[in-house]
C-alpha cells in the first residue's frame, strides 16, 4: 500500500491505517461474496484504490461536500475517497444487496464514520448531492440521464457541481453531447503505472 503514500504523501498515519485494513479486509470478504474478480484481487491496491483516488486529483473536496457513489459495487470509488476526505459525507448505493453487505462490513472494519451504504436503486434518490462519482457502469449518456436531477445547484468546491465519472477507452461517441460542459482528464498525467495508460476521469457539469 506504500503506492498511496507514493501518490499521497500527506495523508495522516490514521488514514494510511485504513488504507492498509483494506487489502485483508476485501480479500476475506471476497471469498463469501465475490464483488471483485478472483484473478484482479491481487491487483487490487492500484487497479481499484488507487484508481479510485484519481478523482483526488482532480479535485480536492471542501469540507462538508456531499457525494453519492452510484452502483459502488464493493465500494469503489467511495471508500477510498471516504478515507482522503474524512470531512465530507459519502453515500453509496448499489441494487444488489449483498455488494452493499461488503461495503457496510469494509466500512465497520477500518473504522469509517462518514461514510453511509444502501441497497437501493438509483431512481428511488429522494435527495441531491454536490458530486456524483461513479465507474463505469454504463455509457455517460445513459447515466447522465439517471443522475442529473440529483445534482445540487449551488457549487461550493472549484469545479462546478456535477458528475465525476471514472472510465477508459474512447469515449469520443459518448461525450458529444457533452462538449460544452464536460472536462476530461488523463489518469496517466497523475499515476504512471501501466493500468492506468488509457484511464480517465470525466467531470460533466
Amino acid at each position: 500500500m506504500m503506492i498511496i503514500k507514493k501518490y499521497f504523501p500527506d495523508i495522516s498515519q490514521e488514514q494510511m491505517e485504513m488504507f492498509e485494513k483494506l487489502i485483508p479486509l476485501y480479500t476475506e470478504w471476497n471469498t463469501k461474496i465475490n464483488v471483485i474478480s478472483r484473478k484482479d484481487i491481487e491487483n487490487l491496491a492500484v487497479n481499484h484504490i488507487l484508481h479510485s483516488l484519481a478523482i483526488a486529483k482532480v479535485i480536492q473536496f471542501k469540507k462538508g461536500t456531499t457525494i453519492l457513489d452510484v452502483g459502488t459495487g464493493g465500494g469503489f470509488p467511495g471508500i477510498p475517497l471516504a478515507i482522503l476526505f474524512p470531512e465530507c459525507d459519502f453515500h453509496l448505493i448499489d441494487s444488489i444487496g449483498k455488494k452493499i453487505t461488503v461495503v457496510e462490513a469494509v466500512a465497520e472494519g477500518i473504522g469509517l464514520k462518514n461514510l453511509t451504504a444502501e441497497k437501493l436503486r438509483v431512481e428511488d434518490i429522494d435527495r441531491r448531492f454536490n458530486f456524483i462519482v461513479s465507474r463505469a457502469v454504463t455509457t455517460l449518456p445513459e447515466f447522465y440521464n439517471w443522475v442529473k436531477h440529483l445534482v445540487l445547484p449551488k457549487s461550493q468546491n472549484e469545479l462546478k457541481n456535477g458528475i465525476i465519472y471514472l472510465k477508459g477507452g474512447d469515449l469520443t461517441d459518448e461525450l458529444r453531447k457533452f462538449k460544452n460542459y464536460s472536462t476530461i482528464y488523463n489518469i496517466s498525467d497523475f499515476f504512471e503505472e501501466e493500468f492506468f495508460e488509457t484511464k480517465k476521469v470525466i467531470h460533466i457539469y
